[in-house]
């Protein structure tokens, strides 16, 4: 009796699915290893270098924290902005009342992406002057399509019966919106949120050309200056910031994602 409740539970045990976050692990460990072992690798290839004293002041730590302080300070200010106006406006934009005006709204966002990147930053600038906050306008101005579009695609694939078969039950248009629209339109508004996340992070490299400092000034400086050091040092360090947050919203997507959708 006794082995064969153990054998029962055992089979139950190896038939119960994993945890979430269990799966999770599985499904994305393997980017902050390869993270991990390049950004050593550099600083093993950096420290075995005899450096002179303009690439020991560029790749000095307090420089390093400076700078990548304020590209993240800059990263995530645009995505906060993005996210709060792309998905504002995409919610409005799927209205019936306002729908007729969505591909306008599309297209006048498409302008800021359509525009290459150093261009839009010099213009602003000469408008509105130098300094961070016209990086911000900027940064906002480019990364804003990917996040308004996926809101709108997303919440108009919803389909129209589980709204219908909401609003019969009497639920108001904004519990429609909070507990049916948003939740399964989420996966397809954090892919744009992704999206954006990778954009401001390469886009704010150059935001050093209009004094708003970030790892962009490494990579001006390995340039101007022909150090090898601190241009692989910063490139590198660009595309290990890009490569995390595009990590961190992919666990954030699979973490959200309402149970049942593949």
């Amino acid at each position: 009796m006794t082995a064969t409740a153990h054998r029962g539970r055992t089979a139950a045990a190896a038939l119960t699915p994993p945890s979430r976050w269990r799966t999770l692990l599985r499904s994305h460990w393997a980017m902050p290893v390869v993270l991990a072992v390049t950004l050593l690798a550099t600083y093993l290839w950096i420290r075995s270098r005899q450096l002179d004293d303009i690439e020991r002041r560029s790749l000095n730590a307090d420089a390093l924290m400076r700078m990548l302080g304020e590209h993240l300070r800059l990263t995530a200010l645009t995505t906060v902005v993005v996210v709060t106006v792309a998905v504002g406006t995409g919610i409005l934009l799927t209205r019936p009342a306002l729908r007729w005006i969505a591909p306008a709204a599309t297209a006048l966002a498409n302008i800021g992406q359509a525009t290459p990147a150093i261009g839009l930053l010099v213009l602003l600038s000469i408008w509105l002057g130098i300094g961070s906050t016209t990086a911000l306008i900027g940064l906002v101005a480019y990364a804003l399509l990917p996040v308004l579009q996926n809101t709108i695609v997303g919440l108009n694939q919803v389909d129209r019966k589980l709204v219908e078969a909401g609003r019969g039950i009497g639920m108001s248009p904004l519990a429609v919106l909070t507990r049916v629209e948003l939740p399964l339109a989420l996966p397809v508004i954090l892919a744009g949120i992704r999206t954006a996340l990778v954009l401001a992070v390469g886009v704010a490299t150059l935001a050093t050309f209009i004094n708003a400092g970030g790892l962009g000034e490494l990579i001006v400086t390995g340039i101007k200056l022909q150090r090898a050091p601190v241009l692989v040092c910063g490139a590198i360090l660009t595309a290990a910031l890009a490569l995390l947050l595009d990590w961190l919203g992919g666990v954030i997507a699979d973490l959200f994602r309402p149970r049942g959708l593949g």
